[in-house]
C-alpha cells in the first residue's frame, strides 16, 4: 500500500531542493538504517556485475542499507544483492512498475524492502525526473559507489550530485578503454578507488559471512510457488542434493 512519509528525512536537509511529499511502500524503518548509494551503467560488463553483487552483499551483511535507483544493470545488482536491506527510489510514481524488466526485484522491493517516489499516481517518468531521482538516491547514502559508467550518462550526473553534496565518491578498478566514467572521476581526483571489497568494507563495520544468491533467497523460507518460478527444476535437483528440504509448500535451507 502507497503510504505519504509522515516524518522528516535528515539526510535530504543538505538539498536546496527538499521533497514536499515523499511516497513510500515497504519498510519506512530502512530510512533509520546507515545507508550507502550503489549506481551505474544499464549494461555492465560481467566483472562489474559480480563485484557489484559483492558489494551490495558485503554492506548489507554489516547492517547497511544499499540505495539506488532500480534502473537495469547495476541499480538492479545493487538491489539484489543486499536485498531485503535495500531502498529504490523510482523516477515514477510507485503505482507504476518501470523498468518493466526490472519487475520481479521491484516488486520484491515494494514487499520487504522499501521504495520511494516524489510523485503522486499516474506520474510517468522523464528524462527530467531521473535527474531529480538520483539526488535523493545520492543524498541518503554516506557515500556514493559508482560501479561502471560512460562518460556521457546520468550515472556522471550523480557523480557531480555527490559532489554538489559533498558525499565522497568511489570507483572499482577497470581496463583501460572500460567505464571512461569512473576513469575520468579518478583522473580528476574526484573519486578514490576501491581495490579490496573485503578491506573497503570492513570499514564501515565488521563483515559477516555473506549468503550466496540461492542461500540468501531459501533463507527466508520461501513458499513452494515462488521457489519454483525462480529456479523451476532446478529446484528439485537441490532437494535430491539435500541443499533444501520442501514441507507444508514451503521450503527450507538445509
Amino acid at each position: 500500500m502507497i503510504k505519504e512519509i509522515d516524518f522528516e528525512i535528515p539526510q535530504f536537509s543538505i538539498l536546496k531542493k527538499i521533497p514536499k511529499t515523499l511516497f513510500s511502500i515497504g519498510d519506512n524503518t530502512l530510512l533509520k538504517t546507515k545507508m550507502v548509494s550503489i549506481v551505474g551503467t544499464r549494461r555492465p560488463i560481467s566483472y562489474t556485475k559480480e563485484q557489484t553483487l559483492k558489494l551490495s552483499r558485503a554492506f548489507s551483511s554489516i547492517g547497511y542499507t544499499v540505495v539506488s535507483g532500480a534502473a537495469m544493470g547495476v541499480d538492479a545488482l545493487a538491489h539484489r544483492g543486499a536485498f531485503p536491506n535495500t531502498i529504490a527510489v523510482m523516477a515514477n510514481s510507485l503505482d507504476i512498475t518501470y523498468p518493466k524488466v526490472n519487475q520481479k526485484i521491484i516488486e520484491e522491493i515494494y514487499a520487504k524492502g522499501l521504495a520511494l517516489s516524489e510523485y503522486p499516481n499516474t506520474t510517468k517518468a522523464t528524462k527530467y525526473s531521473f535527474v531529480i531521482r538520483n539526488r535523493l538516491v545520492v543524498a541518503l547514502g554516506e557515500i556514493l559507489i559508482i560501479t561502471e559508467a560512460d562518460l556521457d550518462s546520468g550515472t556522471m550526473r550523480s557523480a557531480q550530485i555527490a559532489k554538489e553534496l559533498g558525499r565522497d565518491i568511489f570507483v572499482l578498478p577497470h581496463r583501460l578503454g572500460q567505464s571512461e566514467g569512473t576513469q575520468k572521476l579518478l583522473d580528476d581526483g574526484d573519486a578514490k578507488l576501491i581495490t579490496d571489497i573485503d578491506k573497503f568494507v570492513g570499514k564501515f563495520g565488521e563483515i559477516q559471512p555473506i549468503l550466496d544468491e540461492e542461500q540468501a533467497f531459501f533463507k527466508n523460507n520461501p513458499t513452494l510457488q515462488d521457489a519454483l518460478e525462480r529456479y523451476g527444476d532446478k529446484l528439485y535437483e537441490y532437494e535430491l542434493e539435500g541443499k533444501i528440504e520442501i514441507k507444508n509448500l514451503k521450503v527450507y535451507w538445509c
